[in-house]
């Protein structure tokens, strides 16, 4: 019998619409209590949408308020702004 093909989960990015492998993306996640933040982990409770870890794709989803609509809720541009921060520090480190 073969060994048994692990099925990659795929995630679709909020800025450049592609479909990636889960692992290659970036959590943006709502807590329970309301708050935006980045999620490394992929582990956070509560609810998420995926972007590329490409500070473009984040300006492009907070320019089409895609984030705001797949997170239900309005996200302040001062959250935008940290986040862009985080995303080009995050990039900035070596894997």
């Amino acid at each position: 019998m073969p060994p048994k093909v692990r099925k990659i989960p795929m995630r679709q990015c909020m800025g450049c619409n592609e479909h990636k492998p889960k692992a290659e993306l970036l959590r943006v996640v709502r807590s329970p209590e309301g708050d935006i933040s980045l999620d490394t982990t992929g582990r956070k409770s509560g609810r998420g949408a995926y972007i590329c870890r490409d500070v473009k794709c984040l300006r492009r989803a907070r320019k089409s308020r895609r984030l705001d609509h797949n997170l239900e809720c309005t996200i302040p541009e001062e959250v935008y702004d940290r986040m862009e921060e985080e995303l080009e520090s995050y990039a900035d480190e070596p894997n």
